[in-house]
């Protein structure tokens, strides 16, 4: 059974990073962070064995997404053969002849999914908006780095302090207990690590390190999910890192 209750990057990529370890999307494999692993006459690290598992057991990331049916998708089966020739990179003339349908239906099927995709977007925000205003009445935190706004990233004061409470031992200075596996309790704890960091300030990796060391073992593992989720940047060749935003 499809995890589909994570992110759309997660998604995309057939696999998530929890608790330090990579888990198949599809199946529940896991690879731990920090070991090696051996397909073929490769050896690899976590990140690449969970992407060459999901290339031998399940194909492609697009097909096994798209197997999931109308339930998952919301994709009728005709919108799924034709997303899939889309993705296949047929030209309109073959898609025509293969699905027995005009060219003018192709083109306009195109023109239909790729609005689909855009109505998809506004709706996740509006739904977590609504989500986040019923029943809560106090302030509503988006951070500025956001990679996407879904409902992850919609907190408010009195779920935010709840978090903070349960997952941190110590504010001052701050010590963490542990990193939630739950996107948006994570984005609550990763908001609050953030805070370390003076903006407009560029740090070194070895300083970033020290920073995180000092409020949870697993620096590493903090410092990637800084990056991923939009609160820090870095330069190309990890030479520095500044607060996103």
């Amino acid at each position: 059974m499809i995890d589909y209750d994570t992110t759309i990057e997660d998604l995309t990529r057939g696999y998530c990073v929890q608790d330090n370890t990579c888990r198949c999307l599809f199946c529940g494999a896991e690879y731990l962070c920090g070991d090696i692993y051996s397909f073929g006459n490769r050896l690899v690290d976590a990140p690449r064995a969970a992407r060459l598992h999901m290339e031998q057991a399940h194909g492609s990331v697009f097909e096994a997404l798209l197997a999931g049916g109308k339930k998952a998708t919301g994709l009728t089966e005709g919108q799924g053969r034709m997303l899939q020739c889309f993705w296949q990179g047929l030209p309109d003339r073959e898609i025509a002849a293969d699905l027995d349908v005009s060219a003018a239906t192709v083109r306009f099927q195109r023109f239909h999914l790729r609005e689909k995709a855009r109505q998809a977007r506004v709706y996740l925000a509006l739904f977590a908006l609504m989500e986040a205003r019923a029943g809560q009445a106090d302030s509503i935190h988006i951070h500025k780095g956001a990679t996407m706004v879904d409902e992850r990233y919609i907190t408010t004061d009195t779920e935010s302090k709840k978090i903070i409470d349960t997952f941190f031992s110590s504010l001052e200075p701050l010590k963490l207990k542990s990193l939630s596996s739950k996107e948006k309790k994570k984005l609550v704890i990763l908001r609050v690590i953030a805070g370390q960091f003076a903006p407009g300030r560029r740090y070194a990796e070895k300083e970033v390190n020290a920073i995180l060391r000092d409020i949870h073992e697993d620096y590493v593992t903090l410092r990637r999910y800084l990056i991923e989720y939009g609160f820090l940047d870095r330069a190309q060749d990890g030479g520095a890192y500044w607060v996103k935003g």
